[in-house]
C-alpha cells in the first residue's frame, strides 16, 4: 500500500541529495520506489530555483494534501492575508500573484473574489476595497488645441526602439493631472517605463513656459526630451495609466492646491509598492535600480 512521504523522509531525501547521491541510492536508503523520489524531486522542488529544500517541500505537499480535503480550502489565517492585501488596495490578481511569489499561499483571484462577494452578502464591506473601474473620457469636437505647441519639438515617435521594448532602465514618460478647469496648480506625474516607479509632485502651473524649459534640460544634461501629441495619450501608455491609479486618491474635479508634497510622496510610494502582473508581480519599487 502506498504511504506518504514523511517529513522525516523528507530530510534524509534532502541530505542525501545535497551530498550528490544518485536516485537509486536514495530510493534504497529510504526503502522507496525510485519512481517516488523522482517524483518527489520534481513536485516540491524550491520554484525560485529548482532546488531541493526538505523544509519547504513539506510545506508544498502538505498545502496539496489541504487543497484536495473537503471542506473549506483556505484557513482564516489565509484569509487575513487576503485581506491584508485588499487594505492594501491591491487587486485580487494581485494579492494572489504576489502570495503564490512569495511561497505563502495558492489561491487563485476567482477565489479571492468569490470570498468578497460572500463577504458581502454577510454585510461585509471587503467589497468597497476594491478599485472601480474608470470613466472612459469622451472625444471633444470643435477647433484644434493649439495650447502646448512648441516650435522644432521632437515627436514621441521617433523615440528609439530600445525605449519602446523597455529594454533598459531610465527611459521616463511624464504628464500633467490637473484639477478644475481654471485651477493651478497641478500634479507632475514621472514614470520609468521598464519599471513602472512613479515619481510625483506639485507644479505651480501648466503652461507651455514650464514645458519650454526641456530645452534648458536637454542643453545641460544628455536627456533627450520627446513630445506626444495632443490627445494622443495611448502614446505615453505607461503614463496614462499610472495617471488614473493616481485618479483613485485624487478624484477628477478635486483641487490640488490643499495637496501636500507628503501626500504627493505617499500616492507615490502606495503604487511604487503595489505588484504589478508584468513584473512577475514584484512591485516597481522592488525593481527599480537607478
Amino acid at each position: 500500500m502506498y504511504r506518504q512521504i514523511t517529513a522525516d523522509e523528507r530530510y534524509t531525501l534532502g541530505t542525501l541529495h545535497q551530498l550528490g547521491y544518485a536516485v537509486a541510492v536514495i530510493a534504497q536508503v529510504l526503502g522507496r520506489h525510485r519512481s517516488t523520489v523522482f517524483r518527489e524531486l520534481r513536485r516540491n522542488a524550491t520554484r525560485y530555483d529548482a532546488s531541493y529544500r526538505p523544509q519547504l517541500a513539506d510545506w508544498y505537499a502538505r498545502g496539496r494534501r489541504r487543497e484536495t480535503r473537503r471542506g473549506p480550502r483556505f484557513t482564516a489565517q489565509d484569509y487575513a492575508l487576503v485581506r491584508r492585501g485588499l487594505a492594501r488596495q491591491w487587486s485580487p490578481a494581485q494579492i494572489a500573484g504576489r502570495l503564490r511569489l512569495e511561497d505563502r499561499l495558492r489561491i487563485s483571484h476567482e477565489t479571492i473574489y468569490r470570498y468578497i462577494w460572500a463577504d458581502k452578502r454577510q454585510g461585509g464591506a471587503l467589497y468597497r476595497e476594491l478599485r472601480g473601474g474608470r470613466r472612459h473620457c469622451r472625444k471633444r469636437y470643435g477647433r484644434p488645441d493649439s495650447r502646448g505647441r512648441l516650435l522644432g519639438k521632437r515627436p514621441i515617435t521617433a523615440r528609439p526602439g530600445i525605449v519602446e521594448r523597455r529594454a533598459r532602465i531610465g527611459d521616463w514618460e511624464g504628464d500633467t493631472v490637473v484639477g478644475p478647469a481654471g485651477t493651478r496648480p497641478c500634479l507632475l506625474s514621472l514614470v520609468e517605463r521598464k519599471t513602472g516607479f512613479l515619481v510625483l509632485g506639485k507644479l505651480g502651473a501648466r503652461t507651455a513656459a514650464e514645458v519650454n524649459r526641456c530645452a534648458a534640460l536637454e542643453a545641460g544634461t544628455r536627456t533627450r526630451v520627446y513630445f506626444a501629441t495632443p490627445h494622443h495619450a495611448w502614446a505615453r501608455g505607461t503614463n496614462e495609466n499610472t495617471n488614473g491609479l493616481i485618479r483613485q486618491y485624487v478624484p477628477k474635479g478635486q483641487s490640488m492646491a490643499a495637496l501636500s508634497d507628503y501626500a504627493c510622496t505617499t500616492i507615490a510610494t502606495t503604487l511604487n509598492q503595489r505588484p504589478r502582473k508584468r513584473l512577475g508581480f514584484r512591485t516597481p519599487e522592488e525593481c527599480y535600480v537607478p
